[in-house]
Order: C-alpha cells, then sequence, then structure tokens
C-alpha cells in the first residue's frame, strides 16, 4: 500500500493532493464503536421479573353457582328459568345469601342487552348480600 507523503522532490510547486484522508474517521469510528461497547450493557440491565402466564381455562360450574342470564329485552334467567321481575330475584337471592358458603353468582348478559338490565341484576346482587358475582364471557376467537 502506497502512501503520499509530501510533493515529489524538486517539482517545488505544492501539488494538491487527491487521496482522502481516512485516519480522522477511523478515530472517530473506533471512539464511538467503545462506547456503545460501554453503554450496552448498561442499557440492557433491567430488574429480574417473573410475568404472569396466559391459563384460559373453562370455567367448571358447580352445583352451587347460580347461573343468572339476561336477554336483550331485559328478561332474567335463574338457571336456564325465568325470574318475573328484580323483587322475585332479589327474595331468591336473599334466601341465599345467608348459606355457608355462599354461592357465587355467574351473569351472562346478551351483547344486545342494554347496561341497565345488567346494572338491575347486579344492583339486587348487592342488596341480597351476595359476595361473590362474576361474568361470564366468550373469549375472542384466535387467527381471526
Amino acid at each position: 500500500m502506497a502512501m503520499n507523503v509530501g510533493p515529489a522532490e524538486g517539482t517545488g510547486e505544492d501539488e494538491m493532493i487527491s487521496a482522502i484522508n481516512t485516519t480522522p474517521l477511523v478515530d472517530v469510528m473506533l471512539v464511538l464503536l467503545i462506547i456503545f461497547l460501554i453503554t450496552i450493557p448498561v442499557v440492557t440491565h433491567t430488574v429480574p421479573v417473573t410475568l404472569p402466564k396466559e391459563i384460559n381455562q373453562p370455567t367448571q360450574t358447580k352445583p352451587e353457582n347460580i347461573n343468572i342470564s339476561v336477554d336483550r329485552d331485559g328478561g332474567i334467567f335463574w338457571n336456564d328459568q325465568r325470574v318475573p321481575d328484580t323483587k322475585a330475584l332479589f327474595e331468591r337471592m336473599s334466601a341465599l345469601s345467608g348459606q355457608s358458603p355462599q354461592p357465587e353468582v355467574h351473569i351472562r348478559g346478551d351483547q344486545d342487552a342494554r347496561y341497565e338490565f345488567v346494572g338491575k341484576v347486579i344492583l339486587t346482587c348487592q342488596r341480597a348480600g351476595i359476595a361473590k358475582v362474576g361474568f361470564i364471557t366468550e373469549p375472542p376467537s384466535r387467527g381471526g
């Protein structure tokens, strides 16, 4: 590899050197490389945390669980039997709230039902003294 040090002897003129001096570029790049190598371990250092795993298990309906369904017109169903109104629902729930252990109430609301209908069932559960109220939903389809 050849290197130009200066003008040839005897020419006397200053000639323009057309070669690019890459030494400063290499020096800057090496300094940047060293800086990145030093700072990358600091950036990737994190606090070890165990994240929860996704577990989707179907709900096991126990005989003591109560399934209440609300259709889109506001009809209330107690384990597939129609309940005439919230007063009758309150009476049935009040009888169950004194049991030990208290049964769980699972509410299934129609997608097109107004929130008001489901809210009345929740309020009735609260007034009757039911401690465990849950909602049953359909999980979203995978891959679609």
